[in-house]
């Protein structure tokens, strides 16, 4: 595979341009774009530039509104749901957040529910950015069907993540961001396309029978749950936390309405903040900490989010897919 070397803020202004060549003002193209640069930044490039075309695809056939506007409606004093305009997930994240921030700090939890938006983004953002203001955050969304039950050859789940989030005083937040299916599509597809297996057994060929071939499982054959029986009811738990509960779309409802453009599906995203100062009481961060502190202990333990933000440190360029690059230029 070939790279080129591009720096951060070519990054988002390569995402920038070609989301703005298509349909999206300033407001929206500036929220994916951040996004798309923050994945690559962290190395999370499954929902990076890799993602552009599929935005962009979107765009195209008019599926995504790219001029949306979302808005906040108080449900209870607790429950915010955001009305998407049917945008992409990152700009109604953005009007609804700094809500549920408020909320959460004043009454000790909160929940925003987002509907009528297209998700193609990791999860990651939405829980440190609460973090990150001293919230435990959770986040889950559900897809398109790609995933077969524990027992099933035939998908009826999307990949549905889950992402949580601590906050740590004066330290970075402890952070996971994974797909309830053995891996995500996303890094399926990147391995498709940069020619390597994935761990035998990840997902199904068409026939049915467990592969180590990317190509085989992306095209026309099915991922698994991880963890078995395990993995597959936290999947059905984030459809209906992310759809039943939203009153958005389900994964196998998302597939009856999408229109297959290559973009991201319409539908939903549950995200709960709890404040640990309110909830735990003062010294709940010390108290924290100390269990921070034995988990580290053991050799071979990293603190899940820490090659993220490690990642982050580093300001330098990043090795971009060439082919990549130049596909995204063509669409500017």
């Amino acid at each position: 595979m070939n790279t080129t070397a591009l720096e951060l803020e070519n990054i988002y202004d390569l995402a920038y341009k070609a989301l703005s060549a298509h349909g999206c003002d300033h407001f929206n193209a500036d929220s994916v774009a951040t996004t798309v640069s923050h994945a690559e930044r962290d190395g999370s490039v499954s929902h990076g530039l890799f993602r552009i075309p599929g935005y962009v695809a979107s765009l195209k056939s008019k599926k995504v509104n790219g001029v949306s506007r979302p808005s906040n409606t108080y449900l209870t004093q607790n429950a915010i749901r955001v009305e998407g305009d049917y945008g992409f997930a990152p700009v109604g994240i953005k009007v609804g957040l700094p809500e549920l921030i408020k909320t959460s700090n004043k009454h000790g939890v909160g929940v925003l529910t987002i509907t009528n938006t297209h998700h193609f983004a990791a999860l990651w953002h939405e829980t440190e950015a609460l973090a990150e203001n001293n919230l435990i955050g959770i986040a889950c969304t559900a897809y398109k069907p790609s995933v077969a039950p524990a027992g099933a050859k035939k998908p009826l789940f999307g990949t549905n993540p889950i992402s949580f989030a601590w906050p740590r005083k004066n330290n970075t937040p402890v952070v996971y961001d994974m797909a309830t299916s053995t891996m995500a599509m996303g890094e399926v597809q990147v391995a498709a396309r940069d020619g390597h297996k994935v761990p035998f057994g990840t997902g199904l060929n068409k026939d049915g029978e467990k592969t180590d071939n990317p190509s085989e499982i992306a095209n026309g054959g099915v991922l698994l749950t991880f963890g078995d029986y395990k993995g597959s009811a936290i999947a059905m738990m984030i459809e209906l936390l992310a759809a039943g509960l939203v009153g958005d779309l389900f994964s196998f409802e998302a597939k009856e309405e999408d229109n297959n453009d290559g973009g991201p599906a319409r539908g939903g995203e549950f995200i709960m903040a709890l404040s640990p100062e309110l909830i735990a009481g003062k010294n709940w961060n010390e108290h924290a900490e100390k269990f921070f502190e034995q988990m580290t202990s053991l050799d071979g333990v990293r603190l899940p989010g820490q090659r993220r933000h490690t990642n982050r440190q580093d300001k330098g360029p990043r090795q971009i897919n060439s082919e990549l690059i130049e596909k995204i230029k063509s669409l500017i």
